[in-house]
């Protein structure tokens, strides 16, 4: 398993950052245990020019900053009050182009999870849609702006690659607000994964 280089985030094409996302894994190695997971499941959003995007027409806020940064940063949220997610800075420092991290299918430690969690028994809800995944990776608001090239949260890359034919492309999930460009296609997951998050897929 070899940790992604900083060149991976800072290209350019979010969209195609947030296909290359699927597949790869989510690393965090905290005081309470190792943990990882395959990604399923991503969302681009463009930056100044995409409605759905928090860095929409060069907002900035203490909240956002960290999205004007290089690629290759974390920027967790926080979303109704309760769930956090998890978010890949990319491009270059100035253009906010980011990835949320929809969804995860558990790697290791998922005792360690369940226990995070609170769950009894794993299945598909421990890590699918982005507030479940980040609080069974461990990853909360406290780590925006942590350097994905460090330690204690990277992603990396075990060889697994997937065809075109297996990569489903929709719209995003609950932007309704952003108008057209809640219809883009923006959304890419791996189809048939039972971990994805949203509608059923085929």
């Amino acid at each position: 398993m070899k940790k992604l280089g900083i060149d991976f985030y800072k290209r350019k094409n979010v969209l195609a950052i947030a296909r290359d996302l699927l597949g790869k894994i989510i690393v965090t190695d905290f005081d309470d245990g190792f943990t990882s997971a395959r990604i399923v499941e991503t969302e681009a959003y463009a930056g100044v020019t995409d409605k759905a995007s928090h860095a929409w027409q060069g907002k900035r806020t203490a909240r956002n900053e960290v999205m004007y940064l290089t690629g290759g940063i974390s920027y967790v949220y926080i979303c109704y009050g309760m769930h956090q997610m998890f978010n890949v800075v990319t491009n270059v420092s100035e253009v906010p182009h980011a990835i949320l991290i929809r969804a995860a299918e558990p790697l290791s430690g998922t005792d360690i999870m369940l226990a995070r969690t609170g769950k009894k028994v794993l299945d598909t809800t421990l890590t699918k849609g982005p507030g479940n995944m980040a609080k069974a990776l461990g990853i909360a608001k406290i780590h925006s702006g942590g350097d994905l090239s460090g330690d204690a949260i990277y992603i990396a890359s075990d060889g697994y690659a997937l065809k075109n034919e297996h990569i489903g492309i929709s719209q995003r999930i609950g932007v309704d607000y952003a108008g057209d460009d809640a219809l883009l296609p923006y959304r890419f997951y791996i189809k048939g994964n039972k971990f994805v998050s949203g509608k059923p897929v085929k």
